[in-house]
């Protein structure tokens, strides 16, 4: 039986009917060179953007990647996604972690971390002006995803306080054999199946360029969207560009959450407005968008990045009235 929680909800946006979570970190110049004064600035500021209900914030072995006693003091009141992939992927070294494995102490593992990330959320909420709305899952390891596996994962997680938070797996690239993956994790019809036979009470998020670093053809990334939006279990449609080839982001097909073409014509995004329009439209009724694009490599300054996020948003409001 899923068991149903009250949950906390993410407020909607005043510029389009759907609330917009923005990824904080890959567009704060702060991310990677700790500075708190931007990362205050960036984070209030994206706050202040018209339609901008939440943010994506990264979980990292804690609250913070530089400072978590910074964050709790400094965190604007707002829900909060809270997303720990870029801490599984480093914890890819350890052979068979992941929810999905078939191995039991990489799932028991991967569990124990997660139990820390929802004793964080609670922290988050009773220390912070900000809240954990959303806390997204993984489902690791790379080329040996089980969904019978994931299922028993869902099941133990689904029975941890959340503090109010939603619980989605986030989809990433699946494995493809022949095919050099950026995450390798577990195919949707493998994450539908899993989420319905945990009797968790489990979303899905989908993110345009994942899907299509999976599938090498960004024609075809709408009509899987289709079929998690056709599963009732689609909680978010997540616009990330992506690249088939070098450029000022990465290399091809590399996870840089490249920004929309029609904005950055030296990117060489796939994720053009009629592939946007086509993806929004096949998400159906998903009740949230997202946006994760990266800020431009010589863009250092919060009054940049804010900008960027500005323009996508407009873009985006044009393909979601």
């Amino acid at each position: 039986m899923v068991r149903r929680r009250g949950r906390r909800r993410i407020a909607h946006g005043a510029l389009m009917t759907r609330p917009v979570v923005v990824s904080a970190y890959p567009l704060s110049p702060a991310f990677a060179n700790w500075d708190p004064a931007v990362e205050h600035e960036v984070l209030c500021g994206l706050t202040e953007l018209p339609g901008v209900a939440a943010l994506e914030v990264p979980w990292i072995d804690g609250i913070h990647p530089h400072d978590s006693a910074w964050f709790l003091a400094n965190a604007p009141a707002v829900a909060l996604a809270l997303t720990p992939l870029p801490f599984v992927m480093r914890r890819l070294a350890t052979p068979g972690y992941g929810i999905a494995s078939t191995d039991a102490d990489g799932r028991r593992a991967a569990i124990a971390d997660l139990r820390r990330v929802a004793a964080d959320a609670a922290e988050i909420g009773e220390h912070s002006a900000a809240h954990v709305a959303v806390v997204e899952l993984h489902t690791a390891p790379r080329g040996e995803a089980d969904a019978d596996a994931l299922a028993r994962s869902l099941a133990e997680l689904g029975e941890l306080d959340w503090s109010g938070a939603r619980l989605v797996i986030e989809h990433c690239d699946a494995h493809v054999p022949g095919q050099t993956p950026e995450k390798g994790f577990l195919p949707l019809h493998g994450e539908i199946e899993a989420i319905r036979a945990s009797g968790a009470d489990v979303g899905l998020w989908m993110n345009w360029g994942r899907s299509a670093i999976e599938l090498r053809d960004p024609d075809a990334v709408a009509e899987q969207i289709a079929a998690a939006a056709n599963s009732g279990l689609l909680d978010a449609l997540v616009l990330s560009g992506a690249s088939d080839r070098e450029g000022p982001y990465s290399g091809p097909w590399i996870d840089a959450h490249h920004p929309f073409a029609s904005l950055d014509s030296d990117a060489e995004s796939l994720l053009t407005d009629d592939r946007l329009h086509a993806a929004v439209r096949a998400a159906g009724d998903a009740p949230s968008l997202g946006l994760k694009v990266s800020r431009r490599p010589d863009a250092t300054t919060a009054a940049e990045v804010l900008r960027v996020a500005e323009r996508h948003l407009q873009v985006l409001s044009g393909a979601a009235p």
